[in-house]
């Protein structure tokens, strides 16, 4: 990796590196992007076959906290080596995660199930560090849309997933393995292919350039903030002052936590709404319909999204999501026994998720010293997927104890908090590169 700093690079040649950047993200993002999905679509499957199905709800929040929790690790290899050595560890994490997950299904052993899923979540790790690399060296002017053109393209593997986990299944019986065991074999390939990838291409490292443009005050240098090499003690500590020091840098990781929390807690209790009025026969259909109108919401207009936050700025382009969000609860949760009027509330439930993602990482992305930048981005990736984890449990409990509607309630009263500290004036000579 001394190459990547060898040379003094021009205005040209950076732009350059940032087109072959984008192109090999979004390339791996589509394989990586099928490689957990089509692992999550069976997971809970698999989970219910071997241990039942009071605990295949536990075995998929094992792949959510897995990826927050990898995001400590792996935002510190990329703090000292860059980014191309940290999304290789990430996206290897999860494939050995796929094999142990196939091996579990084998001896049908429920902890080495539990352990091969948490380190699956390192594939969905890489995934949204990803969208971070993508902002390196973009230009101040286009970063909201080149992060959110890296966010669109886990549209693409997200939708094919599913359509290869018969495939996979189909291939993989002949081999001897057990029923579902499949997809997680084919999952593990895909983010080996994916992690070949970036160590072969992602040359040179863009969180290094970007280091050594800022170290040499060059002309063309996207990053204007000081600190730019790299500390070995800039953990998540280090990190945490950061964001407290930035008022803009807080904004971004509570936009993206909340947005999340809120999107997960209504979207996984609505496949049991739906099941209120919907028999078994006709009710997958359903959920299906309505949950791929909601992805569609998520990651379809993305770059929309993105352009919205190079025009109009971070801030509106949050405050726009919490209002998408807010809009979501109160059509869910009124939507009574209408699905056409529940399938609207998720579609703007996506929206919003979308607005407060790519505009706040953009955010965060941009007002922190690219030295500590990792550290920060993996606090804010740790930050969201325990918040998502955390609503996923509670979200269960609320609707049994309450009902859908006072969950879509409580959600919508979590965003408070964001639309605050989003109206909050920027206080005079705050530390944030967007004063």
């Amino acid at each position: 990796m001394a190459t990547d700093l060898a040379a003094p690079l021009a205005a040209p040649d950076v732009a350059a590196i940032q087109r072959r950047t984008l192109r090999l993200l979004f390339v791996t993002q589509i394989i990586g992007g099928v490689g957990v999905t089509i692992g999550v679509a069976v997971g809970a499957l698999l989970a219910s076959d071997i241990a039942g199905t009071a605990v295949a709800g536990l075995v998929s929040s094992a792949a959510v906290v897995g990826g927050a929790l990898l995001a400590v690790p792996v935002t510190r290899i990329m703090t000292v080596g860059g980014r191309r050595p940290g999304l290789v560890v990430a996206y290897l994490t999860g494939a050995a995660g796929g094999a142990l997950v196939v091996l579990a299904a084998v001896t049908r052993w429920v902890p080495l199930l539990f352990l091969g899923m948490l380190l699956f979540g390192g594939g969905s790790a890489a995934n949204l560090q990803a969208r971070y690399t993508a902002v390196d060296l973009a230009e101040p002017a286009r970063r909201g849309r080149q992060l959110s053109l890296i966010v669109w393209a886990t549209t693409l593997g997200a939708v094919a997933a599913p359509n290869f986990a018969s495939l996979a299944d189909r291939t993989t019986s002949g081999w001897g393995l057990p029923t579902l065991a499949g997809p997680f074999a084919f999952s593990a390939v895909a983010l080996v292919l994916a992690a070949g990838a970036i160590l072969a291409l992602l040359r040179p490292d863009p969180l290094l350039t970007a280091r050594r443009l800022a170290a040499t005050g060059t002309p063309a240098t996207p990053v204007v903030l000081p600190a730019p090499t790299a500390r070995r003690g800039a953990g998540m500590r280090a990190a945490w002052a950061v964001v407290r020091a930035r008022p803009a840098a807080r904004l971004g990781i509570v936009a993206v936590a909340v947005g999340h929390l809120v999107m997960v807690a209504v979207m996984v209790m609505t496949p049991v709404r739906l099941h209120e009025w919907h028999d078994d026969a006709d009710v997958l259909r359903v959920v299906g319909l309505v949950l791929s109108l909601h992805i569609a919401g998520m990651y379809a207009l993305a770059p929309v999204a993105g352009w919205l936050t190079d025009r109009v700025g971070r801030r509106a382009v949050i405050l726009g999501g919490v209002g998408l969000l807010l809009a979501a609860c109160a059509v869910a949760g009124t939507a009574g026994h209408h699905t056409a009027w529940l399938s609207v509330g998720l579609f703007l439930l996506g929206l919003g998720w979308s607005g407060t993602m790519v505009a706040g990482s953009t955010l965060l992305s941009e007002s922190v010293p690219v030295g500590i930048r990792p550290s920060v981005q993996g606090l804010s990736d740790l930050t969201m997927g325990l918040a998502g984890a955390a609503a996923g449990a509670v979200s269960g409990f609320v609707v049994e104890a309450a009902g859908y509607p006072v969950l879509t309630g409580l959600a919508a009263v979590a965003v408070v908090p964001l639309v605050t500290l989003a109206l909050r004036p920027v206080p005079v000579g705050a530390p944030d590169e967007e004063d």
